[in-house]
């Protein structure tokens, strides 16, 4: 067993049979989507595939030292308490492997027939503002053009504004890219944090302040330490078309002309493992949606300090569905939570608001909830035309959709009608 798999869990089945990286690993994966999978023959490579080391909450909770139940209130805690870095190294003292870039030495995946390519999907971007020198950490898709050339996909948050400054001096935005990471790091990448703070200082908080970050060789960046790390610039006034690919909702992202990455270095660990994340799998749906639970909680608790916890469910793609908890006060609390939640997440569809002997991690005691406490005229807030999430193939025909909350709460007029039998037994 590798540093990577010692850190993120016991239960890890070996494919030990030649596999090609075109098409044939995701139909492997398709039919593991919660377990952690090793490829260690894979062809036309020395280099190993490691996948599914956050594809459930049990291991991304393990990864921070927490339960699944307590992961909002940890990754909230974190990120209010981000700590400094100290051990940072020269990267000779980390890789033994440091050579001019070359992608394919990479076991990296195509999925899908219409993908445009090849694409590394389980990348942490590193880069530094080119004014005030802060460094964000995000992780993005980036697709193969060529042994030294990805193209990454880039949405208008901070990686775009520090790229867009280096764009506007005419100048090349340095950038590392680190690949098999520590199941914490790439939950603190996805994490919403102040433009001020920086997202591996959350990786630290959560790894207990034991986080290496490693000083790159050809750029002046210190990135994370990892199994594999590439080095290179993001290029002014330089695209070229990017996409078709498969995005959260396992339906074809749209072809854009997107940045463009010229590689300069790469560094390895001996026998390193390539993390890959399946599109549209468990594991993208937690990395992206997990992390904007807390935005949830924290506005919903604005609104009902009672509010208990808060999940984006994973057959709502951790993105379109929410289901929240609370400790209902009074009647009418649970409509202004849901409208508190819709707000709070602008791609959110439909939110479910349930009592505390609900549990939320369960699809089927959410749905005993709606069965039995929500009467459709009462309970039932439609709000038709609102923004849509880019991600909803409803929203692609004008950009709105139809947002839903359901108050599925007991009422205080016959709260022993709600009386729940078998919790007596447990008592």
């Amino acid at each position: 067993m590798t540093r990577l798999i010692e850190e993120i869990t016991d239960n890890v089945i070996e494919i030990k049979e030649e596999i090609s990286t075109e098409y044939e690993i995701t139909k492997i994966l398709k039919k593991h989507p919660h377990d952690t999978l090793i490829f260690t023959n894979i062809k036309d490579t020395n280099m190993n595939i490691i996948t599914g080391i956050c594809n459930t909450r049990e291991k991304i909770a393990k990864s921070i030292n927490t339960t699944v139940d307590k992961i909002t209130e940890n990754i909230i805690q974190a990120t209010n308490n981000p700590t400094k870095i100290t051990n940072i190294k020269n990267y000779d003292e980390i890789y033994p492997n440091n050579e001019e870039a070359n992608l394919n030495k990479l076991p990296i995946l195509k999925h899908y027939p219409k993908d445009k390519g090849k694409y590394i999907t389980a990348g942490i971007v590193i880069a530094k503002d080119p004014e005030t020198g802060q460094t964000n950490a995000s992780i993005h898709r980036m697709l193969v053009h060529n042994d030294k050339q990805l193209g990454i996909r880039i949405v208008p948050r901070q990686l775009y504004t520090y790229y867009k400054k280096a764009e506007e001096q005419q100048k090349p935005l340095e950038i590392a890219i680190a690949i098999g990471l520590n199941p914490s790091t790439l939950l603190a990448s996805t994490t919403s944090i102040p433009i001020t703070e920086n997202e591996l200082e959350v990786a630290n908080t959560f790894q207990k302040g034991k986080l290496t970050l490693v000083k790159c060789e050809s750029v002046d960046i210190e990135a994370p330490e990892c199994e594999i790390l590439l080095e290179g610039r993001i290029e002014p006034n330089e695209r070229k078309s990017e996409g078709p690919f498969v995005d959260l909702t396992d339906t074809y992202d749209k072809i854009r002309d997107e940045p463009v990455i010229n590689l300069t270095k790469m560094h390895y660990k001996d026998n390193p493992y390539y993390h890959a994340i399946l599109p549209a799998g468990n594991e993208h749906k937690l990395l992206q949606g997990l992390p904007q639970e807390p935005r949830i909680y924290n506005s919903v608790k604005n609104t009902l300090p009672t509010v208990q916890n808060v999940v984006l469910t994973e057959g709502g793609c951790c993105w379109l569905h929410a289901v929240v908890s609370i400790k209902k006060q009074t009647e009418g609390d649970a409509k202004n939570v849901m409208m508190a939640a819709l707000s709070a997440h602008p791609s959110l569809k439909h939110c479910v608001i349930v009592d505390e002997d609900i549990n939320i991690f369960d699809p089927t005691d959410v749905e005993y909830a709606i069965a039995t406490r929500v009467k459709g005229d009462d309970d039932i807030i439609i709000i038709p035309k609102a923004r849509g999430s880019s991600l909803d193939p409803v929203a692609q025909i004008d950009g709105t959709t139809t947002k839903i909350g359901v108050d599925a709460t007991k009422s205080f007029h016959n709260l022993e009608d709600y009386e729940r039998v078998s919790f007596t037994l447990e008592k």
